[in-house]
């Protein structure tokens, strides 16, 4: 995790403007940037938002990462994280017998091959649940104050680096299904909100320019892990 005081200072405030706007249940919230320069946001049960520091330095202004932070929200509040521990428990249940009733696992080789391969299993959301987070991710910017053409806007980003340096957003790609089509699906949504609506939202701040600028100074992530 990055820990830098003017790093979580915003991202902390920022999430919590975005989760205020459209949680009813209360609950705490937490925010914080992963030291990797992977491109990779992530979220988990019980208000836990993770977005990688190369995803950030990607983003060119604040509605984008605004954007970011509500679709990873959506995750949580629609519950998708939860279905899909629910999912990965039933699964762990058949390695659990697998290790049981054999000696495979005995193996340390082949028992980290059903870790990786389970976790793997479940990384990935459903394009419905994909479709339903960048529909919420929409309401929830609107709700804040903030433009939520920066959620097509990252997509456009996404796609276009995929373009020229495929291997670079092989993590985000791996867990999040994005295609063409979502960028024109978000755009739709937008456009049924009057102009009135739409008027005067933050596109972009001198915050989020000085916390991007902080994040680039400090020191170069480390290498990834190797599997």
């Amino acid at each position: 995790m990055v820990r830098d005081a003017q790093v979580v200072q915003y991202i902390s405030s920022l999430g919590e403007t975005l989760a205020k706007a459209t949680d009813s249940r209360g609950l705490s919230w937490h925010f914080q940037v992963v030291d990797s320069k992977e491109v990779n946001a992530f979220a988990v049960p019980g208000g836990w938002v993770y977005v990688n520091r190369g995803l950030i330095e990607r983003a060119e202004n604040m509605s984008e990462l605004a954007g970011v932070l509500g679709h990873e929200i959506a995750h949580v509040t629609r519950r998708h994280s939860v279905q899909q521990m629910q999912q990965a428990q039933g699964a762990n249940a058949g390695v659990t017998v697998l290790c049981t009733l054999t000696k495979v696992c005995d193996n340390g080789a082949a028992s980290a091959a059903i870790n990786v391969g389970g976790t793997a299993l479940f990384a990935k959301f459903s394009r419905s649940d994909e479709q339903e987070a960048d529909e919420e991710g929409v309401r929830t910017t609107l709700k804040a104050g903030i433009s939520p053409t920066g959620i097509p806007d990252m997509f456009r980003i996404l796609l276009k680096e995929r373009q020229s340096n495929p291997g670079a957003l092989d993590a985000f790609f791996a867990t999040h299904p994005l295609e063409e089509s979502r960028i024109s699906a978000t755009e739709a949504l937008i456009a049924t909100y009057s102009a009135n609506q739409l008027r005067n939202l933050q596109k972009d701040t001198q915050a989020f320019q000085t916390f991007r600028r902080r994040l680039q100074s400090l020191p170069p992530s480390p290498a990834p892990r190797k599997r």
